[in-house]
């Protein structure tokens, strides 16, 4: 039976991903609730209500792929165009349980998903939740199929709260191989925050607030999809008759053939053009809420009455009135309109709400999301959303906004948030805080999961780096070291989180003190790093570092700072400009040299040092308060009195305003400012 007449039972929700348009128009004409199944159960149906084949998904839209036009019959899809990457995908579903394509917007992920599947599983049950909710009932029809693949477009949508986790995907794939297959998409954009690099930028001390998703990511094998197509793609396309490819080639020297044929870079240029005056500027404006609360880590729709609200504050910044705004409805109609027949800029309909097409997400020169738009997108949100924006503004060092939603999702009862809340506050500036918190979750885990589960040993972690952030350094090292001998056992010696506790280890041990065992700790992790994630890893250069600097406290500062100097080179190399780890290196690196007694040199790695961490981490950040310590610091080494007793005053200002009560950088700011004023 085709499927040209499908519906959803429930509401049509959230995480439709890369529905568009067309889809909404073909699911949402003929909705009706079974009354056997939850409300959460909006899944891809026949008519009759039935869970479909594969092979009954007769057209790729309702697998999710961006439609295209150009064609005397708008509703067929361009022909499929093999890709290089086809072979890859089509021996990895075969073979693997869980199969995640990577690539940028439009670069042809799920079309090349659903060419494959289709010709590898036809008589596959195909199990689309379209919503996060929907996701366990998904589940488990998934389960109780004989066969089925379970199809998770932008599988970003169904992470977080409530979301697909490891051990949920290893339950689903126990049985026999290829019975379920779990097939997803990713942009490449969203993919990022949970590679090596971003993991490492965003944990900070080997922290791991992200464990549920950063496992998903590492079950999958993963596929990857480049948005510019290849010679042999285009000469594959060009013996095509299709109108809308041959169109499309002869924009390939700039962009993907599939990026064309969803009309992407139209769409952008359309939106940039929007705001001159007469134009549509108001639409342009609502586009803009839209792409930034999909930024803000809202995984579904906006409503209508919310981009009405959302959008007053994008028009007034660009000049109100006088841009000669179109009235609202003109501006919707506008904003939905499909360049070309294929998506619009904005996608969904009036009951189901709206969101930004995802090529937008990725445009050049995006300004940061706005305070006005966080904040009044945060006021609207139930609890889940909320997490979702937590989450995700915590992971971007937001930290003020991070502590606002995840509280607002704590209150909401969402699981996991009291954890990453806790962590999110000791980053804050509040380690004392934390450390109360995290005691009382680990207690929590302990009697519901086990001594020995990852999750209590995660939330052990974190409670003992806050206890040492607090200033008990020892109570620290010994709970490291505690936890090394638990996730040594649990976990294996080469299990990730079992070397991240050797780090911390080692750090607290020598922060207390004891250097000598610090640096022999080190060594001995730095060799099994190597070993296991290779010279390259941000971690192994991270450890490099904390050798140095325990050498350098222990020994000779001469050589240190030679094998400093080496790990930057080495750094530079492998790290971007703004990682965390290069910019401690360099903290490291202005400390021995004013070790040295070279002042001058110190304060003004400081100095640069002060401007980089308030740029990426904002001012009020507590690595940011230090690094100005370290400056007046500085300042005062080199005769500067006056001008450091001024910065000093502000910075204690702005530490008493965001640090806890006692917080060491306090601590030291009241010390210095006591020297400063001694005759």
């Amino acid at each position: 039976m085709a499927l040209s007449a499908m519906w959803a039972s429930g509401p049509l929700a959230a995480g439709i991903g890369a529905a568009v348009t067309a889809v909404y128009t073909l699911v949402t004409d003929h909705v009706r609730p079974q009354r056997s199944e939850p409300r959460d159960a909006a899944l891809l149906r026949t008519p009759s209500g039935g869970i479909p084949r594969v092979e009954q998904v007769d057209r790729p839209e309702l697998a999710g792929v961006h439609p295209a036009d150009g064609h005397p019959d708008h509703r067929l899809a361009p022909p499929y165009v093999e890709r290089d990457a086809e072979p890859v995908l089509r021996q990895a579903v075969l073979e693997s349980g869980f199969v995640l394509i990577v690539g940028e917007s439009t670069a042809g992920k799920t079309r090349l998903a659903y060419e494959v599947v289709r010709s590898c599983f036809p008589r596959h049950a195909f199990i689309r939740p379209l919503a996060r909710s929907a996701l366990a009932h998904a589940v488990k029809i998934a389960k109780r199929r004989r066969r089925a693949v379970l199809w998770l477009d932008d599988l970003e949508n169904y992470l977080g709260a409530d979301g697909v986790t490891a051990s949920t995907l290893a339950g689903l794939l126990a049985g026999p191989p290829g019975r379920v297959v779990v097939l997803a998409t990713m942009r490449s954009q969203e993919f990022r925050r949970y590679d090596a690099r971003e993991e490492s930028r965003l944990t900070g001390s080997d922290r791991d607030a992200w464990r549920v998703q950063r496992e998903v990511m590492h079950m999958a094998v993963q596929v990857r999809l480049e948005r510019r197509w290849s010679a042999a793609e285009q000469a594959r396309a060009d013996t095509l008759q299709d109108p809308r490819v041959r169109l499309a080639l002869g924009s390939c020297d700039r962009f993907g053939l599939a990026e064309v044929l969803a009309a992407g870079p139209e769409l952008l240029a359309a939106w940039e053009n929007a705001w001159a005056p007469g134009a549509n500027p108001r639409g342009a404006a609502i586009v803009a809420a839209a792409v930034d609360c999909r930024r803000s880590g809202l995984r579904r729709p906006a409503s209508r009455q919310w981009l009405q609200d959302l959008h007053l504050p994008y028009l007034a910044e660009r000049g109100g009135p006088d841009l000669q705004p179109e009235p609202f409805s003109d501006a919707m109609q506008w904003a939905c309109k499909a360049a070309y027949a294929t998506s619009g800029l904005l996608i969904g309909n009036y009951s189901q709400g709206y969101v930004a097409f995802d090529y937008l997400l990725a445009a050049p020169r995006l300004a940061p999301v706005p305070e006005h738009l966080w904040e009044a997108l945060l006021s609207r949100v139930g609890a889940t959303d909320a997490y979702d924006m937590g989450l995700l503004a915590h992971q971007a060092n937001q930290l003020a906004r991070a502590t606002k939603a995840l509280e607002r999702a704590r209150a909401g009862g969402v699981a996991g948030a009291d954890y990453l809340l806790a962590i999110a506050v000791g980053d804050r500036g509040r380690p004392r805080e934390a450390a109360r918190s995290l005691e009382a979750i680990v207690r929590r885990r302990r009697a519901q999961l086990g001594p020995r589960h990852p999750d209590t040993l995660a939330s052990i972690h974190q409670w003992a780096f806050f206890t040492g952030e607090a200033g008990d350094l020892q109570a620290a090292a010994d709970a490291f070291g505690d936890l090394v001998v638990t996730a040594t056992a649990a976990l294996g010696p080469e299990h990730t989180d079992t070397l991240a506790a050797r780090h911390q280890c080692a750090y607290f041990t020598g922060e207390a003190g004891d250097t000598r065992s610090a640096v022999l700790q080190l060594t001995a992790l730095l060799e099994d790093r190597t070993r296991l994630e290779g010279p390259g890893s941000p971690q192994v250069l991270a450890s490099r570092r904390s050798l140095i600097w325990f050498s350098g406290m222990n020994g000779d500062l001469e050589e240190a700072e030679q094998l400093l100097r080496q790990l930057m080179e080495d750094a530079e190399q492998t790290l971007g400009p703004d990682d965390p780890h290069l910019l401690a290196m360099r903290s490291t690196q202005a400390d021995f040299a004013a070790r040295a007694g070279r002042a001058h040199e110190a304060t003004a790695v400081f100095t640069q040092l002060v401007a980089e961490r308030s740029r990426i981490l904002g001012a009020d950040h507590p690595h940011a308060l230090h690094t100005r310590l370290q400056r007046v610091q500085g300042l005062m080494s080199t005769g500067l009195s006056e001008q450091a007793r001024r910065e000093l005053t502000q910075v204690i200002a702005d530490a008493e305003r965001v640090l806890e009560p006692g917080h060491r950088h306090l601590v030291l700011a009241h010390r210095m400012l006591d020297r400063l004023q001694q005759p």
